[in-house]
């Protein structure tokens, strides 16, 4: 296996991240991120690129398919199994297959989307995934994680340092002055098309 930097690399990169894998599969999931990314996408317009910075096996980016059948795909995960799983899930898509500390963006997407995956990553490492994000933008950024006024950590699965509540786009946006809230919600596990308490915010680079 390839050497990371961080423990929380090491630990998504091996067999928790194919049992996660496994455990997150079904088209229930997909009939979720239909009814989230309508919601997200009503006030983004015209998208033609997407890259998705840790994607797993792809159930937000086939449910970006259908909604934008058009746009070009892209996606970074360091899971090697979950990225033989991605290509068949999503028709076409361009897979980063390295760590999100790793990747170096070689041109711009109109829409940067991170879903339940920057609450897993090394908070050390935040302000380079930032920066990552910010440059791969040309236009949208889309985080959607568990939200938290302040940074915490909370066990994960009987596992400590593995998961992170903070406030990611407030950081972001005090980061880099160009980007401005333009939407935000809620996704309650207990609605019709249940997310697992996701807050979600659009933000655009202006």
């Amino acid at each position: 296996m390839a050497s990371f930097k961080t423990e929380q690399e090491q630990f998504w990169a091996g067999e928790f991240g194919k049992e996660y894998a496994n455990r997150n599969q079904g088209g229930d999931l997909v009939a979720s991120n239909l009814a989230f990314f309508t919601k997200v996408l009503n006030r983004c317009g015209s998208i033609d690129s997407v890259i998705e910075f840790g994607s797993n096996i792809g159930l937000n980016l086939v449910a970006l398919q259908r909604l934008l059948p058009k746009a070009k795909l892209s996606a970074i995960e360091i899971n090697p199994e979950s990225v033989e799983i991605l290509k068949q899930n999503v028709d076409g898509v361009t897979v980063f297959p390295q760590s999100i500390l790793n990747f170096e963006p070689g041109s711009q997407w109109d829409f940067v989307l991170s879903k339940g995956v920057l609450i897993h990553i090394n908070p050390d490492e935040l302000p380079s995934v930032y920066d990552l994000m910010h440059r791969s933008s040309k236009r949208l950024i889309c985080v959607a994680e568990y939200y938290n006024p302040q940074p915490v950590e909370i066990p994960y699965r009987g596992h400590s340092g593995k998961l992170f509540k903070r406030d990611f786009a407030g950081e972001l946006m005090d980061r880099f002055p160009d980007l401005s809230l333009v939407d935000y919600g809620f996704a309650y596990h207990r609605g019709p098309f249940p997310q697992d308490d996701l807050t979600w915010f659009l933000l655009e680079k202006r």
